[in-house]
C-alpha cells in the first residue's frame, strides 16, 4: 500500500466531490471512507487508475450517506450523476480548498485546524501540538468546524492569513520529519505567489526556501538530529539560500513588515554565518525583537531567550527565559542549553534528561538523552 500516494490523491478527490455539489464535511467523510476501502483492497487488487478509483467509491459513499440522511432526500436524485470508473480529470485543487477551508463562517483557529486535518491530512495529536493545546481540545474544535460548515456552499472563500497560516504549520510538520509535507507546502506557496502580489506570502516562500535548504544537513546518517551550529553548511542548498534572500530582499523593500517576513530575515542572518561563531545574534535578537512586537508569541519569545543568550552570554538568557511560562514546550531544553552555556553540567545534565521525556517526537528525545548522558559523563552527575 503506496500511503504516499493515497496521501497526494486526497485533495484533488475531495475537491472533485465539493465541485459535483458535495458539502465539505459530507466529502470529507467519503474521501476517508474510499481512503479506508483503499487500504483494505489495493494491495491485493490494485486499480489501473487509483484516482478514478477513488472518486468512484468515494462518490458513492457520499451517495450512500445522502440516501440515509432524511433531511437530504432531494439529493438522492444525483445518483444518476455517479463517474464512470475511468480516469478522472487531472486538475490540482488543494490551494482552492485551502481557501475553501478558510470559511468566513469559521474562525480563523478553527479555520487552520479544519484545514490541516482534512487537506493538509494531519492528525489531530499533530495540530494539537502546534497550536500547544491539549488533543481532546483539538479534536472539539474541528468537530465544531465541521459542524459549522455542515451544509454550507462554498461560495466565499477565506483571507491569504489564514491559508498562510495552514501553509506554514504544514510546512512545519513536514520539516520536523513526522510527515513529509514541506515539498508540498512550498510548492502550494509557490502558486499562491504567482497569483498574488502580497509581501507576506512572499516572507512566507522565502522562510520555506531558507529553512529547506539546511534540510540535508539537519540529521545524521543514522537519524539523528544535528543542532544547527554542528551542521555541514557546505551541504546547504546555495541555490534555494539566493532565492530565498532574494524573495524576501524584494519584499522588505515593500515596507509592510509581516511575521513571515521577520522569520524570514532571521533565517536569512543564519544562512549568512559562514561558520555558527559567525552569526551575527545582535541583529537576530532585534528581529526577535519586531517578531515578538508583532507576534506577542510565547514561543518566539522563548526563541528570542536563545538569541540574546548568544548575543549578551548565558545569564542573560536564563533572565530572558526567567520571564516565560516554564510550560512552554522546548522550555526546559532551553534552560539546560543555557545551563549549558554557563558552566552549570549538573543543573544541565538534569533539565536535559527532563526535556528529553517532555520531547515531542522520538528524534528530539534521543538527542535531548544524548546531551545529558554526554554531561554526565564529563562528571555532571
Amino acid at each position: 500500500m503506496n500511503e504516499v500516494l493515497l496521501r497526494s490523491l486526497t485533495p484533488s478527490v475531495l475537491g472533485i466531490l465539493v465541485r459535483r455539489g458535495a458539502d465539505f464535511a459530507a466529502a470529507e467523510d467519503a474521501v476517508q471512507d474510499a481512503l479506508v476501502e483503499a487500504v483494505r483492497v489495493w494491495s491485493a487488487d490494485p486499480p489501473r487508475d487509483p484516482k478514478g478509483w477513488l472518486v468512484t467509491v468515494a462518490w458513492r459513499r457520499f451517495l450512500d450517506a445522502t440516501r440515509a440522511d432524511a433531511a437530504r432526500r432531494r439529493r438522492e436524485d444525483r445518483v444518476d450523476e455517479e463517474p464512470a470508473p475511468g480516469p478522472a480529470p487531472a486538475v490540482d485543487d488543494t490551494l482552492q480548498l485551502y481557501f475553501l477551508c478558510a470559511h468566513p463562517s469559521l474562525t480563523p483557529s478553527s479555520a487552520v485546524a479544519l484545514t490541516l486535518r482534512a487537506v493538509g491530512g494531519l492528525t489531530t495529536r499533530q495540530i494539537a501540538q502546534a497550536y500547544l493545546v491539549p488533543e481532546a481540545t483539538m479534536a472539539q474544535r474541528i468537530s465544531r468546524a465541521k459542524r459549522t460548515v455542515s451544509g454550507v456552499r462554498f461560495d466565499q472563500p477565506g483571507d491569504v492569513a489564514t491559508v498562510l497560516r495552514v501553509l506554514y504549520l504544514v510546512f512545519n510538520e513536514g520539516y520536523s520529519g513526522d510527515v513529509d509535507l514541506a515539498a508540498e507546502a512550498i510548492r502550494l506557496t509557490r502558486q499562491l505567489a504567482a497569483a498574488i502580489d502580497h509581501p507576506e506570502v512572499a516572507g512566507l516562500l522565502a522562510l520555506m526556501l531558507l529553512h529547506h535548504a539546511r534540510r540535508a544537513a539537519r540529521t545524521a546518517p543514522d537519524g539523528s538530529l544535528v543542532p544547527l551550529a554542528e551542521q555541514d553548511r557546505g551541504c546547504w542548498d546555495t541555490e534555494s539560500i539566493a532565492e530565498g534572500v532574494e524573495i524576501l530582499q524584494a519584499a522588505l523593500a515593500r515596507d509592510r513588515l509581516g511575521e513571515f517576513q521577520a522569520q524570514a530575515a532571521i533565517a536569512a542572518l543564519h544562512a549568512d554565518a559562514r561558520t555558527a561563531e559567525e552569526t551575527d545574534w545582535v541583529q537576530i535578537v532585534e528581529w526577535y525583537d519586531e517578531l515578538a512586537r508583532l507576534t506577542d508569541s510565547p514561543v518566539v519569545r522563548l526563541n528570542r531567550a536563545v538569541a540574546v543568550g548568544e548575543a549578551d552570554g548565558p545569564r542573560a538568557g536564563l533572565a530572558a527565559l526567567a520571564a516565560l511560562d516554564d510550560t512552554l514546550p522546548r522550555h526546559t531544553a532551553v534552560a539546560a542549553y543555557l545551563h549549558e552555556r554557563d558552566g552549570d553540567l549538573t543543573t544541565a545534565a538534569q533539565l536535559y534528561t527532563e526535556a528529553a521525556q517532555k520531547a515531542p517526537n522520538l528524534a528530539e528525545r534521543d538527542h535531548l538523552t544524548r546531551q545529558a548522558a554526554r554531561l554526565n559523563a564529563r562528571g555532571g552527575r
